[in-house]
């Protein structure tokens, strides 16, 4: 819908208005949907600027993107040049359309720079998920370069004045982080070359009192693998603004005649009822738009990965009795994780070389293969192809094949190089290696790593790579899926340092974390969850005592947690004793049990105290419920309070079964003994919670209700 040049789009819940009467195009609105009542003139009207002291009499929009030619004094968010020349541009909008009720594309023209910009904006209808994307084109011979090109700006309404944004590390991905009020910029940045494992690609600007539950709020995320940039900025006005982008190295980008670049997409959704909402929005546009068809509804096996039970000693006859065992306790899909290749007995060699060892494995991959088909389970593999160790063939072939910087000792991390993906005599060689192993054997799944960041991302004419680069793996699991249709792709980067809603388009599933320490897997789970749906976040069983933390667990708390997720197990269940190998093969069951729910339903985050953690899942029909209570630390308290629940159907009456642990029984009588097989009421389960049992730290509860 447009009036006067000024127009909307709108959803279920959300509205977005664009005025592109004054020359540069302007987001007037991004936020609930909007009264039919209201008018774009009357947003017109009570947006009507005052000139202030000391200012100039027209202040310089927040266009889509902000330019230096039209006097905006803030962050640029198109920086250009020819040669120091060109930089002040000042896009005039030339022509608007609405191919349907639900986009926006919008022309810009600058005559004096010859340049032009392309503006997409779509706003999903069933989600509430906007997408924005900026497509820049040099009109000159002469060639351009860019310096910055972001996805298009979004303005932040004044009352939103608090930030919640990701930080972390390896093993430890997807921590939250909340500030205040400011003035100036807060800005995370990486030039990993890779989405990172300490600054995610998203944050949610909201209001002073937003929690699960309550209050207003915007969420935003870029769609990009690489180096990338987030801002949120409150200028001296007061006005504010959220810029996301690409962040480029110096010339890395220049645009001969008539050539383009698109800027990675923006992904934003809003709120006015908590963050728990928010979330479902995004869960939604992911599972309806991101989500690969062949993988819509697919209830996922559950895997077995072999790395924390084996690592890199690997032989048939061990792999063998691992798989009976992983098929025993019902796992359906058999990961050969790294050290299946030549030389590979660490981390220091070998890698490039994708062929089979033929000292580890005399007879190929065949003998396993048809050993774990035989016991129903699918066959995947673990590869890193991104990546090459100096002691290999590849490099000792092609030690020109690696990204680097000219006169600069190389630098080495987890003895490995990175490969020069904007070479295609590079990709060639990957696709023929993998594609040889695909063709040979029935592999229907590879877990793709990546561990490294790039730090010298020179190609071979010594110019800044890290845009091609990354383009140019997306392009390499395309063409692979391509070629194989029904292959299912994990993005795996030393845990969670590449899980973001680029990938999401080429890849079926995030490896959340290589920490499978149950305590802080809980904490990790519950951050991606903010952007991810569970059937994405790779969670495993991991060993009793944990390699990276060195904590002990108990089995029912370790499966307890899996269970949630895309469940897995990375552990020797050989080495297990028989009570946990039953404990962990009832986890299973109960996964698969409910799987479906926790694949399609909406995510429900709970507030808790610091001692505990609490989320669910929701169906949609709000027949049937999951819920996880676990106790992370000793309570303040001698006994505890009430759980209430959120997402049910206030007018309903569910059936509550406590379904794990197994006979867990209190020291005395609790809720534990007389809740199982009752019927309450929606209402009561929110309003006024279900009284929990005196817990252990360390102990997790599964609640699963029922409408009968």
């Amino acid at each position: 819908m447009s009036s006067n040049s000024v127009y909307s789009l709108h959803s279920s819940n959300a509205s977005l208005v664009v005025d592109c009467t004054s020359g540069a195009p302007v987001v007037l609105y991004w936020g609930g949907r909007l009264d039919n009542a209201t008018t774009p003139e009357m947003l017109r009207l009570l947006s009507t600027p005052q000139e202030a002291q000391a200012s100039v009499a027209n202040e310089a929009p927040i266009a889509l993107s902000p330019a230096l030619g039209i006097g905006f004094h803030g962050d640029a968010g198109l920086r250009v040049h020819r040669n120091g020349r060109d930089w002040g541009v000042n896009p005039v909008v030339s022509s608007c359309t609405q191919p349907d009720d639900q986009t926006l594309e919008i022309q810009c023209i600058d005559p004096a720079c010859q340049i032009e910009l392309h503006y997409r904006l779509s706003l999903d209808a069933d989600s509430d998920t906007l997408s924005a994307q900026t497509c820049l084109k040099n009109l000159s011979s002469a060639p351009l370069q860019v310096d910055r090109c972001d996805a298009p700006a979004l303005p932040i309404a004044n009352h939103l004045s608090h930030i919640t944004a990701f930080k972390g590390r390896w093993a430890h991905e997807f921590q939250t982080e909340t500030v205040g009020p400011f003035h100036g910029s807060f800005v995370r940045e990486t030039q990993a070359g890779r989405t990172s494992h300490d600054n995610f690609p998203g944050l949610i600007v909201h209001d002073r009192l937003f929690g699960e539950h309550r209050g207003e709020g915007i969420a935003l995320t870029l769609g990009w693998s690489g180096n990338h940039r987030m801002s949120v900025t409150r200028l001296i006005s007061g006005r504010a603004l959220a810029q996301l982008g690409e962040v480029f190295y110096p010339g890395e980008l220049q645009l001969g005649e008539q050539e383009t670049y698109e800027s990675p997409v923006l992904y934003s959704s809003v709120t006015d009822s908590g963050q728990t909402p928010l979330s479902q929005r995004l869960h939604r546009f992911v599972r309806s738009h991101l989500t690969d068809e062949r993988m819509r509804g697919k209830l996922k096996p559950i895997h077995f990965n072999t790395w924390e039970a084996m690592y890199f000693d690997l032989d048939t006859p061990r792999l063998c009795a691992l798989a009976d065992a992983a098929a025993s306790v019902g796992a359906e899909r058999f990961v050969l994780d790294d050290g299946w290749f030549p030389s590979r007995h660490d981390d220091t060699a070998g890698l490039g070389d994708w062929t089979v060892d033929a000292q580890k494995f005399p007879r190929g991959l065949r003998p396993l293969i048809d050993h774990v088909h035989e016991l129903g389970m699918e066959f995947g593999l673990w590869v890193e192809p991104e990546m090459v160790n100096p002691d290999s063939q590849l490099f000792r072939d092609h030690p020109d094949w690696v990204l680097s910087v000219e006169g600069a000792p190389t630098v080495l991390a987890r003895n490995q190089l990175v490969l020069d993906l904007t070479r295609p005599e590079v990709c060639d060689y990957l696709y023929a290696h993998i594609d040889a192993l695909l063709q040979e054997y029935p592999i229907t799944y590879l877990k793709w790593d990546m561990n490294r960041d790039l730090h010298q991302p020179g190609d071979q004419h010594g110019r800044a790579a890290v845009h091609r680069q990354v383009l140019a793996v997306y392009a390499l699991m395309d063409r692979i899926r391509m070629a194989h249709p029904k292959l299912e792709i994990e993005s795996c980067s030393s845990g969670g340092a590449r899980a973001d809603y680029g990938v999401l388009a080429h890849t079926d599933r995030i490896w959340t974390s290589d920490s499978n320490d149950a305590l802080d897997r809980l904490r990790i789970q519950r951050g991606c969850s903010m952007f991810f749906p569970p059937e994405y976040m790779g969670a495993h069983v991991g060993p009793r005592e944990c390699h990276i933390t060195g904590r002990t667990l108990s089995m029912a708390l370790r499966a307890g947690v899996a269970i949630m997720g895309d469940m897995g197990i990375e552990a020797n269940i050989n080495e297990m004793s028989q009570d946990d190998r039953e404990v962990l093969a009832a986890a299973i069951a109960l996964h698969k049990q409910h799987r479906e729910l926790i694949f399609t339903g909406d995510v429900v985050r709970l507030e808790t105290q610091d001692f505990e953690m609490a989320h669910g899942v929701v169906a949609g029909d709000r027949g049937e419920a999951l819920f996880s209570y676990a106790v992370v630390a000793t309570p303040p308290h001698s006994a505890p309070g009430r759980l209430r629940l959120h997402g049910l159907d206030a007018d309903r009456l569910y059936e509550v079964n406590i379904v794990w642990p197994e006979g867990i029984r209190s020291h005395t009588p609790s809720i534990l003994d007389v809740i199982n097989g009752q019927h309450v009421s929606g209402d009561s389960l929110m309003r006024f919670g279900l009284q929990l049992p005196i817990l252990k730290p360390e102990t997790l509860l599964l609640l699963h209700l029922q409408v009968r």
